[in-house]
């Protein structure tokens, strides 16, 4: 048995897996990837994430944690670019786990992926929903309490949650429905849509620039770091910095933990490889020129932000509106939130986009049901099945949860799987030197190590509690692996039957086969 769970998946099949029936369609080219990069980028860091931050975690040193996150991320993209260029196929850093560490961690960085991706679509939908509401306010219109939010919140004071008195974050939910359904048309169709969006988003990002530079007061920006610079701590024990009465780190390493979430959405193209039209070119360029954007706009959007309001009196819902509001600006409170609603809608697209077609690779490896999360529509080319059900997930717990829960999960989820793509790097270029790289990282190992201690540094400013909720979601995870997984592997297979022929096991040979493949299991 454990030579099932390391065995490696050969890069051969890997693109073989790209020819047939199954295969999605090529049409996305490198300005539509760094779209899809971008629009998954900036959306809810700027418009939504940026208030909580500031105010309850780094103060005006949050311009450092976006340069400390941003950091992190160009480590881990270089080794995404490596990969994406050399796999072009779905699944993300599951895929590249599989073809380098083995079946079982390629279980484990799939199943964490549905952190990443669904539990932060939930994450930017609670932000729609905040500016939406903003929007409607503006025009007079107010939604009823009980339906306006999530049923709690985080209350630093205490550590704890309080309720909301609400009952359901309806406008969440309905932003999620609405974009589901467009989802399943198809990715064309979808990429078209996103693209407009990130235009204005951009537009908007720019005018909050451009506008609130004049309104900067340097005052705000002192104390710098009300929370100190570090904010590290070790399984719920402090080891720099300081942190709440419940336990959660705070200061500037802290804010960047948080602030990480902002950055994720660079990964997501890598999960398109296979609808790019020349994947060895355009998903590094999508990847790389679509982060480095984006973190020139961070900055900058975080330096003005905090220098035209106190960080103590930023809002924490719809942070960037309210600041123009403080500062007399209230003719731009409107174009700002309809902007953040159109910039967070195009985050919530890309992320619910991505989320299945990770589910779609795992189920061509027989890891997930082939004949639900595999379908793929007859008439869009779309993983339809899994979208609707991606979809649904996504809605119970936009529904309920507030966005300090959710933020944390996600980003534990993400610095996780991170740490394993930079692992896998430095393992491929060992069992594949010769293997054709159109795009490779510079500077290996030095560039994976220090995208692995840098995503660990990260993870340990994260509340301990964080642990403990990644541990039970991974336990879940192992259950549907041994329940299902195990048994209806592909790789299982394989090796039953080379076992047979051969009298042994041929798994550690795997990732350098090239001539022998899984054939998949029988029907």
């Amino acid at each position: 048995m454990a030579s099932q769970f390391f065995a490696r998946k050969p890069l051969a099949l890997l693109l073989e897996e790209m020819a047939g029936e199954h295969r999605l369609r090529r049409i996305l080219g490198p300005v539509t990837l760094t779209s899809l990069g971008v629009g998954a980028i900036v959306g809810a860091g700027i418009f939504v994430t940026t208030g909580a931050i500031a105010r309850q975690t780094s103060g005006p040193a949050l311009m450092l944690s976006y340069v400390a996150a941003g950091l992190v991320c160009v480590f881990a993209a270089l080794c995404y670019a490596e990969f994406a260029s050399m796999v072009p196929v779905a699944g993300s850093a599951y895929t590249y786990a599989y073809a380098t560490l083995g079946e079982v961690f390629a279980w484990i960085i799939g199943w964490d992926l549905v952190l990443e991706y669904a539990v932060g679509s939930a994450v930017v939908a609670n932000g729609w929903s905040g500016y939406f509401q903003k929007v409607l306010n503006t025009l007079g219109v107010t939604i009823p309490t009980e339906v306006s939010g999530p049923v709690i919140k985080y209350d630093p004071s205490t550590g704890g949650f309080l309720s909301t008195g609400s009952f359901i974050n309806l406008p969440a939910v309905a932003v999620v429905v609405l974009v589901t359904i467009v989802l399943v048309v198809g990715i064309k169709e979808s990429a078209s849509f996103n693209a407009i969006m990130v235009g204005v988003k951009v537009a908007a990002v720019l005018f909050v620039i451009g506008v609130g530079i004049f309104y900067i007061n340097t005052d705000n920006w002192s104390p710098f770091a009300p929370y100190g610079m570090t904010g590290l701590s070790f399984f719920g024990h402090t080891v720099a910095g300081q942190a709440d009465v419940g336990g959660k780190p705070l200061g500037m390493l802290a804010g960047a933990a948080l602030a990480f979430f902002a950055y994720i959405g660079f990964d997501s193209v890598s999960t398109h490889s296979e609808e790019a039209k020349n994947p060895q070119r355009d998903v590094p360029i999508g990847i790389i020129a679509s982060l480095l954007i984006c973190t020139v706009l961070y900055i900058a959007v975080v330096a003005v932000l905090t220098g035209m309001v106190p960080y103590n009196q930023l809002d924490i819902n719809a942070p960037v509106s309210d600041a123009f509001d403080k500062v007399g600006l209230t003719w731009a409170q409107f174009m700002i939130s309809l902007g953040g609603v159109t910039g967070i809608t195009s985050v919530l697209l890309v992320m619910l986009l991505s989320q299945p077609r990770v589910l779609l690779a795992m189920a061509r490896d027989g890891l997930l049901p082939p004949s639900f999360f595999g379908a793929v529509h007859e008439k869009f080319r779309t993983p339809w099945k899994s979208t609707i059900l991606t979809g649904g997930f996504v809605c119970m717990l936009t529904a309920f949860l507030p966005i300090d829960i959710l933020l944390e999960l996600v980003n534990i989820g993400t610095l996780l799987a991170f740490v394993i793509v930079c692992a896998a790097v430095m393992i491929m270029r060992k069992t594949h030197p010769d293997a054709e790289r159109p795009f490779r990282a510079p500077f290996v190992p030095l560039v994976p190590i220090l995208g692995i201690l840098t995503c660990l540094i990260l993870m340990f400013s994260l509340p301990p509690h964080n642990w403990w909720r990644l541990a039970v979601w991974l336990g879940i995870g192992f259950v549907i692996y041994f329940a299902y997984g195990r048994r209806h592997s592909v790789m299982r297979h394989y090796l039953a039957r080379e076992i047979g022929k051969h009298g042994v096991s041929p798994a550690g040979s795997l990732a350098t086969e090239t001539e022998s493949t899984p054939e998949g299991p029988p029907e």
